[in-house]
């Protein structure tokens, strides 16, 4: 909303309200009318609507638990089902902006092999799987987020674990070990963090800074004829020019990015191919 900072989405009978944090931050008073003005404007219980102060990004600081026992629930999108939970971390597990590029991911998937990098909670792998993947290997660092992409598919009645494999790994290591043993993909997506200081990584990850090494070591997986969807919501981020050495670049985000989201582009997109 441009006279507020106010980001609103909603899920089925719910929404979700993040605010954006200014210099002068915003009193629970007036989050509080901010609720009850949504839940009356759209006829939904105040209950129903999730509001959260959205700060600057530190860290994995999108991945800290804010409420234990908030339920999650399941929404559709094109014929699919996912799980999200809009209280118990700061993202819910979908994200809403990604939904052209992830049907751009199932229109290309009949019959190839996928691999999902950064997977979150795996939508993309879903997409891959509906679109009849012949196989897909969905990667992320935490234990949680891949247990939560196992239940996707199960959502979808995919699930199948001679097709559809995951790893619980840093991205930068498994790519490192997957190139020594000649590992290739013929569809890849990369949506990597802006930047991460994991324990869990041997060193902190900046997308703009590490980006080179990591499309390289990414492309280097790609199988001749292969497509790299890659992604990033870094604010000002720039493509490093020497990447067109590496494959063939389109950027794409125009096609990307959902007509209800291009206010503030929330993501840019690049898709690569091999040469």
């Amino acid at each position: 909303m441009p006279e507020f900072p106010l980001a609103i989405d909603r899920y089925g009978e719910w929404l979700h309200v993040q605010v954006f944090e200014k210099r002068r931050p915003l009193t629970d008073s007036q989050l509080g009318a901010m609720r009850e003005v949504l839940a009356q404007t759209l006829d939904l219980p105040l209950a129903q609507v999730v509001l959260k102060v959205r700060r600057r990004q530190r860290g994995s600081s999108q991945y800290e638990r804010l409420d234990d026992h908030a339920p999650s629930f399941t929404v559709g999108e094109r014929g699919l089902r996912f799980e999200v939970n809009l209280a118990r971390y700061l993202d819910t597990g979908l994200f809403l902006d990604h939904r052209d590029s992830r049907q751009m991911i199932r229109e290309r998937a009949a019959g190839k092999t996928f691999l999902n990098l950064f997977a979150y909670t795996g939508s993309f792998t879903v997409y891959a799987a509906a679109g009849g993947a012949r196989r897909s290997v969905t990667v992320d660092m935490s234990h949680t987020y891949q247990a939560w992409s196992q239940r996707n598919l199960v959502h979808n009645g995919l699930h199948d674990a001679a097709r559809h494999s995951f790893v619980q790994s840093d991205v930068l290591a498994f790519l490192q070990r997957m190139r020594r043993a000649g590992a290739r993909f013929d569809l890849i997506v990369l949506d990597p963090p802006s930047f991460s200081n994991s324990k869990r990584m041997q060193d902190t990850f900046d997308v703009q800074r590490d980006q080179l090494r990591l499309l390289a070591d990414t492309l280097a997986l790609l199988a001749p004829g292969g497509e790299l969807l890659f992604s990033n919501n870094r604010q000002g981020f720039k493509l490093d020019p020497r990447v067109d050495e590496l494959a063939a670049v389109d950027e794409i985000t125009q096609q990307t990015v959902p007509l209800d989201f291009r206010r503030h582009t929330p993501h840019r997109c690049w898709l690569l191919r091999s040469r």
